[in-house]
């Protein structure tokens, strides 16, 4: 006899139905179960996944049970579709008649539906997931009060318990939750309690003391002038009725989120921001969201732009006493789900050193007394540090660091959802290499967390909202469900990892090595009970060694668990509890630790390498090392983990040894680096235990260019700011200086403005501006003339080998390679760092000289840097003003440049 907690479809009359509850079954009864229909269970064994694109037989076609109990949501893998570009069903409920649909438009309904996710619920499940995250689902506006953009997405809410018509009907709705159910998945429903949709704005006679002044009432948006569900439709102050209701903050939009007043009660992107604090309105969103769990059968909800709703909201949206409107939880557990999971959206990025935004998603999760809030929140700064390092080449370090002040911080980290991209972000590809991606998504399946997967990962996407299917926008021309493509079946490589030891999904990590200098290894344990695996990634381009002090008892034997290529090599802990790791370029091996009683005994045998002594020049930027090892041994000293360009050395008839290396090429005072020796006898590396320094750069002078002010008006002169208060008057794209170092192949680029502003808490210090530096180095041939995306060429015959791409939350370098006008190039790494001095105006690009492919100098280096502004891809031009777009120009053909500077020379 076994017994589990489990959800389970049985079969009856051919139909897929679930049970509820705790069940005692006899063992054959249950695998023959778990045959026919699949098995979601809490209990320590886990199914597989089945082949890719297999279908579920007793599912195909049929419904299964509405409502079934919770799972422990820490085991889960998410797929996150937008349902609007994921597959279209149902093409008769495509175009509504209101200008809206265009099959291939990047602002229009492409035509995506509930039938679409349905029909292909084998391809997500075969992928490794076990739960569906869609965007909302709701009736919404569908077009903005210009009529250029569509509400598509989801997030323009008109009615909160309808359905959408583009996107089917209630009926489909619950097919797709019965048909998820039946597979052993979970339908988590992307919802909005801060605003509804654009119905109305303010102009400058705006006042906080009379709503009704500069009351600009949008009447002509499709289906409706204004939401068509109460008490949401009571929108006009105007009114005294609607006045008095208060279910809107009768604000302006945000101009500083900096200010908590703006954050919580102005309006974002000209949504009608929702008075959260009015009971009314708290009841309303209740009803609202309770209906989709009861008729739907809902498991989870995400809450989108939840750090724009004070905290305490979400204490009454979860657990209200209300008899009528009752708490989301409490309608969910009257349902059979006991952990119905909610999770929120707080868009934060800390910088290295910095918890700012960690510490304010905590807040949601918990308040200042410890008391629950939401059980969970996007873990946006590990999603940062993801990026930094893994796509672009920042120290392994700032990663390490992260996911230590993840569990500082976090006492219910397992239940946050981590990710590498989504749809409002640069998809990881924009800026990183399929290797480092499989290395992104390796590290989210191996660490504290709910790993989500964003729809098109597995086939390779580029672009944020691309259409999954053959008609819609950027999707290629062709249906791109592969299920043999390269990423699909790593995923699959991947997933089953997780399913397969729990220690992964439930375990606590600890810091084994991370290189603090440049990309290299990274070594992290997880522990779960006596259960360990050990996880290595190489986010170098190279080869990379690392003496990993392991904790673990000397003879225990690391056994090959899963390679992104090849297969983890078994390894030995020797005496002094270290592991010598040498890791092939991108990388990326786990191993499970098996105790030296369980494991074939490894012969014990002393380390005889030494470091005994360094010393650094900072004059000469030469590092001194010696040390002992065994006579005559040839070893190779290792700096920052690059045994590729390491130095080789022979220990005389003694069996001392010494050797000079250079390091002019290392230029941030602030990183350790470390020195490490390294001897292999019959195929064992022995290494010295490492030594460190701090290297101190010479910076050289290499131009100072004084630029124009208010020459920021396009190559015409044509050009117009968007006109949101946040831009016009600042004129962040307006150069005034750029000044360039170099140092031993190292460039440092600094960029006056007119100003520097931070209205939307950028994480990379800066917004409403983006920088594109274009960089030609001395004596090379090839290189590109096209200026990507941007509608135009760089000039003086200039052809750039690097490009830099930097906004308020991207930083992306790239090659020349593969260059034309609508491929930004090959990404590559290191990226660059970047510094702001908001009281000087000033931002500062770093590139090390790895960067740049370590030239022999920069001197005749040619630079030309422009300026536009960048959402989701540079801003839209147009000619007529609005909000949000600049204006003057045909966006098709004229140069996306606002300001730029002549090709200037590096002397």
């Amino acid at each position: 006899m076994i017994q589990a907690h489990t959800q389970w479809p049985c079969v009856v009359k051919g139909q897929c139905k679930a049970g509820l509850g705790r069940m005692r079954v006899r063992a054959m009864s249950l695998i023959a179960v778990v045959a026919v229909c699949g098995l979601a269970s809490s209990a320590t064994a886990e199914p597989s996944a089945p082949p890719a694109g297999a279908a579920t037989p007793a599912c195909a076609g049929s419904t299964g049970a509405r409502h079934v109990a919770s799972p422990d949501w820490r085991d889960q893998v998410i797929y996150f579709a937008m349902t609007d570009r994921f597959d279209d069903g149902d093409p008769s409920n495509n175009d509504q008649g209101k200008g809206e649909f265009a099959a291939a438009g990047a602002d229009a309904f492409n035509g995506g539906d509930l039938k679409g996710l349905t029909r292909r619920l084998d391809y997500i499940r075969g992928l490794g997931a076990t739960a569906l995250w869609i965007t909302p689902p709701v009736a919404n506006q569908w077009t903005s009060p210009d009529g250029r953009l569509a509400g598509y997405h989801g997030y323009w809410a008109r009615h909160l318990m309808q359905v959408d018509a583009h996107l089917g009907t209630l009926d489909d709705y619950r097919t797709l939750a019965s048909a998820l159910h039946c597979r052993g998945m979970y339908l988590v429903q992307d919802i909005v309690v801060n605003h509804m949709g654009d119905y109305f704005s303010y102009g400058p006679e705006w006042t906080a003391r009379d709503p009704a002044a500069g009351y600009r009432p949008h009447r002509h948006t499709a289906p409706s002038a204004q939401p068509t569900q109460a008490p949401f439709d009571l929108n006009d102050p105007t009114r005294s009725a609607d006045r008095a209701a208060a279910i809107y903050h009768w604000t302006p939009d945000v101009s500083d989120f900096r200010d908590p007043r703006q954050k919580y009660t102005f309006q974002m992107s000209g949504l009608d921001d929702l008075n959260t604090g009015n009971p009314r309105v708290r009841a309303a969103l209740r009803e609202s969201y309770a209906y989709w769990i009861r008729e739907v059968g809902v498991d989870a909800f995400r809450v989108d732009t939840a750090f724009y709703v004070p905290p305490d909201f979400y204490a009454d949206f979860l657990h209200a006493r209300d008899r009528t409107h009752p708490g989301i939880d409490r309608v969910a557990r009257a349902t059979g789900r006991d952990a119905f999971h909610v999770f929120g959206e707080g868009f934060g990025i800390d910088a290295r050193g910095d918890t700012r935004y960690a510490r304010q998603i905590e807040a949601y999760m918990h308040d200042a007394k410890g008391q629950p809030l939401m059980p969970g929140m996007l873990n946006f700064p590990l999603y940062g540090a993801l990026n930094q390092v893994i796509a672009r080449g920042k120290p392994p370090v700032e990663l390490a660091e992260r996911i230590e002040s993840t569990l500082r911080l976090h006492p219910r980290a397992h239940w946050m959802p981590t990710f590498l991209d989504n749809h409002d972000v640069d998809r990881f590809l924009a800026a990183g290499s399929t290797a480092a991606l499989q290395q992104g998504l390796l590290a989210l399946m191996t660490l504290p967390g709910i790993p989500v997967i964003y729809y098109g990962t597995e086939q390779g996407f580029r672009v944020q909202r691309a259409a999954m299917f053959k008609a819609g926008f950027e999707s290629g021309g062709h249906d791109r469900f592969d299920t043999g493509s390269a990423l699909y079946r790593y995923l699959q490589s991947a997933t089953a990892l997780r399913r397969s030891h729990r220690v992964l999904s439930r375990g606590t990590p600890r810091i084994l090595f991370a290189n603090d200098a440049q990309a290299g290894a990274l070594v992290w344990e997880m522990r779960l009970g006596e259960e360990r695996v050990v996880v290595a990634l190489n986010t170098s381009e190279r080869i990379t060694f690392a003496s990993v002090a392991s904790g673990l008892p000397a003879g225990t034997v690391l056994d090959g668990l899963h390679a992104i290529e090849g297969t983890a090599p078994a390894l030995h802990v020797d005496v002094g509890g270290r592991v010598a790791l040498q890791l092939p370029a991108r990388a990326g091996y786990v191993w499970r630790a098996v105790p030296p009683a369980a494991a074939r005994p490894a012969p014990a045998v002393p380390n005889p390498v030494t470091l005994a002594s360094l010393r650094y020049d900072g004059g000469t930027g030469i590092v001194q090392v010696a040390g002992r090892a065994p006579p005559n041994a040839h070893l190779k000293v290792v700096l920052d983990g690059e045994i590729g360009r390491a130095e080789s050395v022979q220990a005389d008839g003694a069996g001392r040894w010494h050797a000079r290396l250079a390091t002019s090429h290392l230029i941030d005072p602030a990183q350790r680096h470390e020195v490490v020796a390294v001897e292999e006898s019959s195929g064992t590396f022995f290494a010295s235990k490492p030594m460190t320094f701090r290297a101190r750069p010479a910076w050289r002078l290499a131009l100072d260019h004084a630029d124009p002010a208010g020459d920021d008006r396009g190559p015409r002169g044509a050009y117009g700011y968007p006109e949101d208060p946040t831009w016009g008057p600042h004129r962040q794209m307006d150069l005034r200086r750029v000044r360039a170092w170099h140092a031993a192949g190292a460039l440092k680029v600094e960029l006056t403005m007119h100003r520097l502003t931070q209205f939307w808490q950028p994480a990379n210090g800066f917004d409403h501006a983006a920088f594109t530096l274009f960089i030609e180095l001395p004596d090379q041939a090839s290189g590109a003339t096209v200026m990507p995306l941007q509608n135009a060429e760089v000039p003086a015959g200039m052809r750039w080998h690097y490009r830099l791409r930097a906004h308020g939350w991207s930083n992306a370098l790239y090659t020349a390679d593969g260059a034309t006008a609508t491929v930004e190039g090959t990404p590559t790494t290191p990226g660059a760092r970047i510094e702001t001095d908001a009281k000087r105006h000033t931002i500062t690009f770093t590139l090390p000289a790895d960067a740049l492919g370590r030239p022999q100098t920069l001197t005749g280096a040619r630079l030309y840097v422009a300026t536009w502004d960048y959402d989701g891809g540079y801003r839209a031009l147009q000619r007529a003003p609005s909000r949000y777009a600049i204006s003057g120009g045909d966006g098709q053909g004229d140069p996306l440049v606002m300001d730029d500077t002549p090709v200037l020379e590096l002397r």
